[in-house]
């Protein structure tokens, strides 16, 4: 059995724990913040309450990996009821909006694009169960070939989404744009991301998109009860000084540890290994202004639950983010919350993403790119009155917040990668060849890949310590 401190409570630092408590060490999870869940939280307004962070849970077969691992790792415990998510269907992916078209994916019959979407959804749609497999298994496992070899065929020479896309001339270049948004995911635009997320909106629609009974903060409580079924002793307003072999303190406390796994941003893990942060020119991944609201009215009957908003000219918007400047138009994201669907609550709530650059920023609705684009979105959208007049309560999170805990100018995925570091299955440095007592999870170093990666992300990275370990207690 071995001493396992984790620093940060987010997805990647809760799967760890939950793993490595079943498979028996001791493991002590130390959390800054009141509660867990990183980006992922809870807020309360006019008595409603608002998940922020992740907003989908796709690919739901890692969920169900993660319990089998459990299983396998402590078959004498059983997981209990407590720990269970119910995962509700959207019945679409979401609805979007490019210039003067409308439409839901999947694209139905009678839509101009429907034909494309078609032959496009039947080359990528049944990717699901490779993109599962990889996002849970080592790529250079010798499980993981098949999938990696059908991928390879499908995308051919083509290495960024952009290429991809482009050389299929067939797909209307509103659906091209529609399906190369999806690339802000990983904080950058579809030049700067591998060809595999031009399938994720597919896959989507085949396979579903899903939302926690109750919102996506129910998955990290479910990780959270999952762990301390697990044993791990999780103390949160636990901000931690510094670390090193054999230690971590948080200046109150210090915790013997034999390993350590990080689930923070790389430039906060820096400062705490004695490493000054430098301007060393590297560009970083998009941030976000989200407004989290409770509202007098539901909006007009027939909205989507999930809604997309694209710019006019999606190529301005990624030469913006790049260059870390404020677009003249940009992506909004519009998750709309009717009441029932959440019960904790009595009235519809609303979160609006807008895509912003990393610049540190303070943001309100009275700002001036915040008042643009709600004007914009609400016009889109058809909306018979302006966004603002529905908010009863509000609140915003912005790149100031965001860069509070994370990467610099609050990057939500750190800075930019190299293309072949880029994407959900690959990890930059999950252990430290200079700390050989460190290791990572988290988002930091899965950009781009969401729920689902950070987890798998976590489950290869548990699979690589325990055999680091095993190696070791044989010596």
């Amino acid at each position: 059995m071995s001493r396992i401190v984790i620093i940060g409570g987010g997805l990647g630092g809760l799967t760890a724990a939950a793993l490595l408590g079943w498979s028996g060490h001791s493991v002590t999870l130390l959390e800054s913040a009141p509660a867990v869940g990183g980006k992922s939280r809870r807020i309360v307004l006019d008595g409603q309450h608002l998940d922020t962070g992740p907003s989908l849970f796709t690919f739901p077969a890692v969920w169900e990996e993660l319990l089998r691992r459990l299983d396998t790792a402590s078959p004498h415990r059983r997981i209990s009821g407590q720990t269970q998510l119910e995962l509700e269907r959207l019945p679409e992916v979401g609805q979007y909006y490019y210039r003067d078209q409308t439409t839901p994916l999947p694209v139905p019959e009678g839509h101009p694009w429907h034909p494309a979407w078609e032959r496009f959804a039947a080359m990528h749609g049944p990717l699901g169960p490779d993109i599962t497999r990889l996002l849970t298994t080592a790529p250079m496992a010798r499980e993981a070939y098949p999938s990696l070899a059908r991928l390879g065929t499908l995308y051919g020479r083509h290495l960024t989404t952009r290429s991809y896309l482009d050389s299929l001339t067939w797909l209307p270049q509103g659906l091209r744009e529609v399906i190369a948004i999806h690339t802000l995911n990983a904080g950058v635009g579809p030049s700067r991301t591998p060809a595999l997320y031009a399938s994720m909106p597919a896959v989507m629609a085949q396979d579903g998109v899903w939302v926690p009974r109750g919102g996506v903060h129910e998955l990290m409580k479910a990780l959270e009860r999952l762990a301390i079924e697990g044993n791990v002793d999780i103390r949160t307003n636990s901000q931690v000084r510094s670390l090193g072999p054999g230690k971590v303190s948080t200046g109150d406390a210090t915790y013997p540890a034999d390993v350590v796994v990080s689930g923070i941003d790389e430039t906060r893990l820096g400062a705490l290994l004695g490493r000054e942060s430098r301007a060393d020119g590297s560009r970083q991944s998009c941030s976000a202004i989200g407004v989290y609201a409770s509202l007098k009215e539901p909006l007009p009957e027939g909205t989507a639950r999930h809604s997309v908003v694209l710019p006019d000219s999606p190529a301005a918007l990624y030469r913006s983010l790049y260059n870390q400047q404020e677009p003249e138009q940009t992506m909004a994201f519009v998750n709309y919350y009717p009441a029932e669907h959440v019960p904790a609550n009595n009235a519809d709530t609303l979160a609006l993403l807008l895509t912003s650059p990393a610049n540190g920023r303070r943001y309100h609705l009275t700002s001036d790119f915040v008042k643009r684009e709600l004007q914009r979105v609400g016009k889109v959208m058809g909306l018979p009155a302006p966004v603002e007049s529905y908010i009863k309560e509000h609140q915003v999170l912005d790149p100031h917040y965001f860069s509070a805990a994370g990467a610099p100018g609050g990057a939500l995925y750190g800075r930019i990668r190299p293309l072949w570091m880029s994407g959900p299955f690959h990890q930059p440095s999950s252990h430290s060849l200079r700390h050989r007592w460190l290791w990572r999870v988290g988002a930091s170093i899965h950009p781009g890949g969401g729920l689902p990666a950070v987890m798998g992300g976590a489950m290869m990275m548990v699979d690589r310590l325990s055999q680091s370990l095993g190696r070791a207690g044989s010596r």
